[in-house]
């Protein structure tokens, strides 16, 4: 049976390019390839993929909320990361939104290929410097204290929120306060967690 995969690039071109790269290749299935992902959630529960490839800077909505959204109506559809993006923050929080993999785009057709098929399989690929950050940043947390005991109830909704891969826009907007409130709680978090980025609080965050 075919893997089906559902495609979110908004690069026409490239669009194209890996919408024939899937369809050509024996063994998978092309359901659907879009611009954005504005309707995700029912897109997915039409076409019924068994794999999303996902881009990050999307127009009108960023890739990891829709990750997020995913992951929390089709939890058995794995979600594929395909980005240009390798900064720590955004690789930490697509993986805690629910991402199964992280690719950048300079992978090679055939590693994709066998990533799609990796992830299918219940693998979780990874590029290669994208693996480095992560066996870096983890374990150095496993041993740590978190004490987020110390954190206040609004300290630990805005940790929540960042951990399930919302911005601080969408943070402030979800909480009802402006966005230099959220970041003053980002402040006080880093203080009583001992940490120097939202990547690190959320690495200590266990929900």
């Amino acid at each position: 049976m075919a893997v089906r995969v559902l495609l979110y690039e908004d690069n026409a071109p490239l669009r194209e390019a890996l919408s024939t790269l899937i369809a050509d290749t024996e063994g998978f299935s092309l359901v659907g390839a879009f611009g954005d992902c504005l309707r995700a959630n029912d897109q997915t529960y039409q076409l019924q993929p068994d794999v999303v490839l996902m881009d990050i800077d999307l127009p009108g909505r960023d890739g990891i909320q829709a990750v997020q959204a995913l992951h929390r109506e089709f939890p058995s559809v794995d979600v594929l990361m395909l980005t240009v993006f390798d900064d720590d923050d955004r690789v930490f929080r697509a993986l805690c939104a629910g991402a199964s993999g992280y690719l950048l785009k300079q992978i090679p057709p055939d590693q994709l290929i066998d990533a799609i098929q990796s992830v299918y399989a219940g693998g979780a690929p990874m590029s290669p410097s994208i693996a480095r950050k992560v066996i870096r940043t983890f374990p150095a947390q496993a041993g740590q204290s978190a004490n987020l005991d110390q954190l206040t109830g609004r300290e630990s909704q805005v940790l929540h929120y960042l951990a399930q891969g919302m911005s601080y826009k969408l943070v402030a907007a979800e909480l009802g306060i402006g966005i230099e409130t959220v970041r003053t709680h980002i402040k006080r978090i880093y203080e009583k967690l001992h940490v120097h980025s939202v990547t690190e609080a959320i690495a200590k965050y266990r929900p």
